[in-house]
Protein backbone atom coordinates (compact mmCIF):
# COMPACT_ATOMS: atom_id res chain seq x y z
CA UNK A 1 0.00 0.00 0.00
CA UNK A 2 1.37 3.67 -0.25
CA UNK A 3 2.35 4.55 3.00
CA UNK A 4 4.54 8.32 2.95
CA UNK A 5 8.04 7.79 4.72
CA UNK A 6 7.04 10.36 7.62
CA UNK A 7 3.85 8.41 8.32
CA UNK A 8 3.54 6.10 11.43
CA UNK A 9 1.87 3.38 11.35
CA UNK A 10 1.19 0.73 14.22
CA UNK A 11 1.70 -2.57 13.03
CA UNK A 12 -0.94 -4.57 14.32
CA UNK A 13 -3.20 -1.84 12.13
CA UNK A 14 -5.35 -4.03 9.61
CA UNK A 15 -5.17 -1.87 6.16
CA UNK A 16 -6.21 -2.61 2.57
CA UNK A 17 -3.51 -2.79 0.23
CA UNK A 18 -5.65 0.18 -2.08
CA UNK A 19 -5.43 2.64 0.88
CA UNK A 20 -3.22 5.35 0.83
CA UNK A 21 -1.83 7.06 4.18
CA UNK A 22 -0.05 10.44 3.32
CA UNK A 23 2.79 12.36 5.19
CA UNK A 24 2.68 12.77 8.71
CA UNK A 25 -0.44 10.76 9.41
CA UNK A 26 -0.58 8.43 12.73
CA UNK A 27 -2.33 5.28 12.52
CA UNK A 28 -2.32 3.22 16.11
CA UNK A 29 -2.88 -0.36 16.79
CA UNK A 30 -6.32 -1.65 16.52
CA UNK A 31 -7.47 1.00 12.96
CA UNK A 32 -8.93 -0.92 10.26
CA UNK A 33 -8.85 0.85 6.86
CA UNK A 34 -11.12 0.18 4.08
CA UNK A 35 -10.50 -0.31 -0.11
CA UNK A 36 -8.75 2.97 -1.75
CA UNK A 37 -9.68 5.15 1.72
CA UNK A 38 -7.08 7.93 1.78
CA UNK A 39 -5.57 10.05 4.63
CA UNK A 40 -4.07 12.72 2.69
CA UNK A 41 -1.77 14.03 5.48
CA UNK A 42 -1.75 14.54 9.10
CA UNK A 43 -4.70 12.58 10.17
CA UNK A 44 -4.28 11.16 13.40
CA UNK A 45 -6.50 7.46 14.10
CA UNK A 46 -6.90 5.59 17.12
CA UNK A 47 -8.69 2.36 17.39
CA UNK A 48 -10.37 0.61 17.92
CA UNK A 49 -11.67 1.92 14.68
CA UNK A 50 -13.15 0.76 11.36
CA UNK A 51 -12.70 3.11 8.61
CA UNK A 52 -14.74 1.21 5.15
CA UNK A 53 -14.26 1.42 1.70
CA UNK A 54 -13.84 5.15 -0.05
CA UNK A 55 -13.56 7.52 2.36
CA UNK A 56 -11.43 10.51 2.32
CA UNK A 57 -9.70 12.73 5.24
CA UNK A 58 -8.27 15.61 5.00
CA UNK A 59 -5.58 16.99 7.02
CA UNK A 60 -5.81 17.56 10.80
CA UNK A 61 -8.75 15.30 10.88
CA UNK A 62 -8.48 13.56 14.47
CA UNK A 63 -10.33 10.09 14.52
CA UNK A 64 -11.87 7.66 17.04
CA UNK A 65 -9.87 9.31 20.17
CA UNK A 66 -11.07 9.53 23.95
CA UNK A 67 -14.38 10.84 25.08
CA UNK A 68 -14.27 14.18 26.50
CA UNK A 69 -17.16 13.43 28.75
CA UNK A 70 -16.24 13.71 32.12
CA UNK A 71 -17.65 9.90 33.22
CA UNK A 72 -15.45 8.08 30.50
CA UNK A 73 -13.15 5.92 32.98
CA UNK A 74 -11.04 4.45 29.99
CA UNK A 75 -13.22 1.85 28.83
CA UNK A 76 -13.38 -0.01 25.49
CA UNK A 77 -15.43 0.98 22.64
CA UNK A 78 -15.33 2.13 19.40
CA UNK A 79 -15.81 4.06 16.13
CA UNK A 80 -17.32 2.65 13.17
CA UNK A 81 -17.46 4.71 10.12
CA UNK A 82 -18.88 3.68 6.78
CA UNK A 83 -18.02 4.35 2.90
CA UNK A 84 -17.19 7.12 0.80
CA UNK A 85 -17.34 9.82 2.87
CA UNK A 86 -15.93 13.08 3.10
CA UNK A 87 -14.13 14.32 6.76
CA UNK A 88 -12.87 18.03 6.01
CA UNK A 89 -10.14 19.58 7.99
CA UNK A 90 -9.70 19.33 11.57
CA UNK A 91 -12.74 17.08 12.04
CA UNK A 92 -12.94 15.39 15.43
CA UNK A 93 -14.67 12.35 15.92
CA UNK A 94 -14.74 10.35 19.17
CA UNK A 95 -15.02 6.90 19.98
CA UNK A 96 -18.38 5.60 22.43
CA UNK A 97 -19.02 5.56 26.15
CA UNK A 98 -20.07 3.12 28.55
CA UNK A 99 -22.98 5.41 28.76
CA UNK A 100 -24.00 5.40 24.97
CA UNK A 101 -23.25 1.65 24.04
CA UNK A 102 -20.09 2.16 23.65
CA UNK A 103 -20.07 3.49 19.90
CA UNK A 104 -19.83 6.48 18.12
CA UNK A 105 -20.88 5.54 14.40
CA UNK A 106 -21.14 7.24 10.85
CA UNK A 107 -22.86 5.76 8.04
CA UNK A 108 -22.49 6.19 4.31
CA UNK A 109 -21.83 9.21 1.88
CA UNK A 110 -21.68 11.59 4.50
CA UNK A 111 -19.75 15.33 4.28
CA UNK A 112 -18.36 16.45 7.31
CA UNK A 113 -17.12 20.04 6.64
CA UNK A 114 -14.41 22.06 8.57
CA UNK A 115 -14.08 21.84 12.22
CA UNK A 116 -17.25 19.68 12.62
CA UNK A 117 -17.38 17.98 16.25
CA UNK A 118 -18.79 14.30 16.49
CA UNK A 119 -18.99 13.75 20.45
CA UNK A 120 -19.52 10.31 21.72
CA UNK A 121 -21.62 8.06 21.23
CA UNK A 122 -23.32 10.16 18.41
CA UNK A 123 -25.23 8.60 15.54
CA UNK A 124 -24.96 9.84 11.86
CA UNK A 125 -26.71 7.85 9.43
CA UNK A 126 -26.50 8.32 5.55
CA UNK A 127 -25.76 11.13 3.19
CA UNK A 128 -26.31 13.58 5.72
CA UNK A 129 -23.92 17.06 5.57
CA UNK A 130 -22.57 18.58 8.51
CA UNK A 131 -21.59 22.30 7.61
CA UNK A 132 -18.63 24.12 8.49
CA UNK A 133 -18.16 23.84 12.46
CA UNK A 134 -21.27 22.14 13.61
CA UNK A 135 -20.87 20.66 16.89
CA UNK A 136 -22.81 18.19 17.92
CA UNK A 137 -23.36 16.86 21.88
CA UNK A 138 -23.13 13.07 22.69
CA UNK A 139 -25.59 10.98 22.04
CA UNK A 140 -26.70 12.71 18.94
CA UNK A 141 -28.63 11.00 16.28
CA UNK A 142 -28.84 12.42 12.92
CA UNK A 143 -30.88 11.01 10.24
CA UNK A 144 -30.34 10.07 6.69
CA UNK A 145 -30.57 13.14 4.16
CA UNK A 146 -30.25 15.44 7.05
CA UNK A 147 -28.73 19.19 6.28
CA UNK A 148 -27.28 20.72 9.61
CA UNK A 149 -26.08 24.30 8.81
CA UNK A 150 -22.84 26.05 9.49
CA UNK A 151 -22.00 26.88 13.48
CA UNK A 152 -24.93 24.64 14.76
CA UNK A 153 -25.00 23.17 18.36
CA UNK A 154 -27.03 20.36 18.68
CA UNK A 155 -27.31 19.50 22.53
CA UNK A 156 -26.49 16.20 24.29
CA UNK A 157 -29.83 13.41 23.37
CA UNK A 158 -31.40 15.47 20.62
CA UNK A 159 -32.61 13.60 17.13
CA UNK A 160 -32.75 15.11 14.11
CA UNK A 161 -35.25 12.87 11.48
CA UNK A 162 -34.77 11.90 8.47
CA UNK A 163 -34.49 14.71 5.52
CA UNK A 164 -34.78 18.11 8.17
CA UNK A 165 -32.68 20.73 6.89
CA UNK A 166 -31.34 23.41 10.17
CA UNK A 167 -30.49 26.88 9.19
CA UNK A 168 -27.04 28.26 10.06
CA UNK A 169 -26.14 29.20 13.51
CA UNK A 170 -29.06 27.72 15.51
CA UNK A 171 -29.20 26.18 18.66
CA UNK A 172 -30.90 23.01 18.66
CA UNK A 173 -32.03 21.99 22.38
CA UNK A 174 -34.76 19.51 21.45
CA UNK A 175 -35.34 17.11 18.65
CA UNK A 176 -35.55 18.34 15.13
CA UNK A 177 -38.76 17.13 13.05
CA UNK A 178 -38.09 14.67 9.97
CA UNK A 179 -39.01 16.78 6.74
CA UNK A 180 -38.86 20.33 8.63
CA UNK A 181 -37.06 23.23 8.11
CA UNK A 182 -36.19 24.80 11.18
CA UNK A 183 -34.35 28.00 11.87
CA UNK A 184 -33.00 29.03 14.89
CA UNK A 185 -33.65 33.10 15.06
CA UNK A 186 -34.29 34.81 18.57
CA UNK A 187 -35.58 31.17 19.46
CA UNK A 188 -35.37 28.17 17.28
CA UNK A 189 -38.63 27.36 15.36
CA UNK A 190 -40.06 25.52 12.51
CA UNK A 191 -40.81 27.31 9.11
CA UNK A 192 -42.66 23.91 7.56
CA UNK A 193 -41.49 21.10 5.19
CA UNK A 194 -38.19 21.21 3.82
CA UNK A 195 -39.93 21.65 0.63
CA UNK A 196 -36.63 21.70 -1.73
CA UNK A 197 -34.64 18.94 -0.41
CA UNK A 198 -37.66 17.01 -0.34
CA UNK A 199 -37.94 17.94 -4.16
CA UNK A 200 -34.54 16.99 -5.14
CA UNK A 201 -34.61 13.42 -3.50
CA UNK A 202 -38.32 12.64 -5.63
CA UNK A 203 -41.12 12.99 -2.55
CA UNK A 204 -44.00 12.74 -4.45
CA UNK A 205 -45.66 16.35 -4.75
CA UNK A 206 -49.16 14.99 -2.72
CA UNK A 207 -47.01 14.20 0.43
CA UNK A 208 -45.29 17.30 0.36
CA UNK A 209 -48.57 19.34 0.76
CA UNK A 210 -49.41 16.47 3.42
CA UNK A 211 -46.14 17.41 5.61
CA UNK A 212 -46.73 20.79 4.78
CA UNK A 213 -50.28 20.62 5.88
CA UNK A 214 -49.46 18.36 9.08
CA UNK A 215 -46.54 20.61 10.13
CA UNK A 216 -48.72 23.85 9.83
CA UNK A 217 -51.22 22.33 12.64
CA UNK A 218 -48.16 21.54 14.76
CA UNK A 219 -46.58 24.66 14.43
CA UNK A 220 -49.10 27.30 13.89
CA UNK A 221 -52.77 25.98 14.41
CA UNK A 222 -52.80 27.43 17.90
CA UNK A 223 -52.56 23.75 19.07
CA UNK A 224 -50.58 22.00 21.89
CA UNK A 225 -48.77 18.41 20.79
CA UNK A 226 -51.54 16.15 21.80
CA UNK A 227 -54.02 18.26 20.07
CA UNK A 228 -52.21 18.41 16.92
CA UNK A 229 -50.93 15.02 16.71
CA UNK A 230 -54.80 13.70 17.40
CA UNK A 231 -56.11 16.43 14.68
CA UNK A 232 -53.47 15.21 11.84
CA UNK A 233 -53.94 11.41 12.09
CA UNK A 234 -57.26 12.03 11.71
CA UNK A 235 -57.20 14.78 8.74
CA UNK A 236 -54.04 13.34 6.74
CA UNK A 237 -54.38 9.40 7.00
CA UNK A 238 -52.60 6.99 4.85
CA UNK A 239 -49.66 8.64 4.37
CA UNK A 240 -46.39 7.42 5.21
CA UNK A 241 -44.35 10.69 5.72
CA UNK A 242 -46.80 11.96 8.20
CA UNK A 243 -46.63 8.73 10.16
CA UNK A 244 -43.00 8.92 10.38
CA UNK A 245 -43.26 12.45 11.47
CA UNK A 246 -45.96 11.34 13.79
CA UNK A 247 -43.82 8.25 15.43
CA UNK A 248 -41.06 10.67 15.75
CA UNK A 249 -43.12 12.44 18.11
CA UNK A 250 -44.22 9.83 20.01
CA UNK A 251 -40.71 8.62 20.76
CA UNK A 252 -39.43 12.20 21.75
CA UNK A 253 -38.07 12.26 25.10
CA UNK A 254 -36.87 15.78 25.27
CA UNK A 255 -39.96 17.23 23.37
CA UNK A 256 -40.04 18.52 19.43
CA UNK A 257 -39.12 22.08 18.29
CA UNK A 258 -42.15 23.69 17.06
Amino acid sequence: MPVHATAIVDPQARIAESAEIGPYCIVGSEVRIGARTRLMAHVYMEGPLEAGEDNLFFPYSTVGVASQDLKYRGERSETRIGNRNKIREFVTIHRGTEGGGLLTSIGDDNLLMAYVHVAHDVRVGNHAVLANAVTLGGHVTVGDWAVIGAATGVHQFCRVGRHAIIGGYSVVTQDVLPFSNTVSERGIRVYGANRIGLERRGFEPGSIEKLQTALRLLTRAGLNTSQAVERIGAEIPNCPEVDELLAFIGESTRGVIK
